[in-house]
């Protein structure tokens, strides 16, 4: 099968975008796969896992929602303590329905 060459202006034509925003978007386009063997993650990653911002993550490691241990200088979040902490959300969401029924 012959390959076509696609300009990157018919590309971003074809998509609706100027060519700035396409190459925006390519650029935004996060490659990094998080490393699952990671025993202890940085505030960031953490809030990468969880889907929340970073802003949302200090505040939950700050009130001991979610335990963090100090390696060093460094902050950093047990991989364990973000599935605790769904579970134990999901558990009182779970309570609080049945309350409510």
């Amino acid at each position: 099968m012959p390959e076509t060459s696609l300009s990157l202006a018919r590309l971003a034509g074809a998509l609706g975008l100027t060519e700035h925003q396409l190459l925006g978007l390519v650029a935004n386009c996060g490659t990094e796969v998080p490393d699952p063997t990671l025993v202890a993650l940085t505030v960031e990653e953490a809030a990468r896992r969880l889907g929340v911002g970073r802003t949302t993550m200090y505040a939950l490691v700050a009130s001991g929602e979610v335990p963090s241990v100090t390696i060093g200088r460094l902050r950093r979040v047990p991989a364990e303590a973000l599935k605790e902490y769904v579970a134990a959300r999901t558990q009182a969401a779970t309570s609080t329905v049945a309350l409510a029924a």
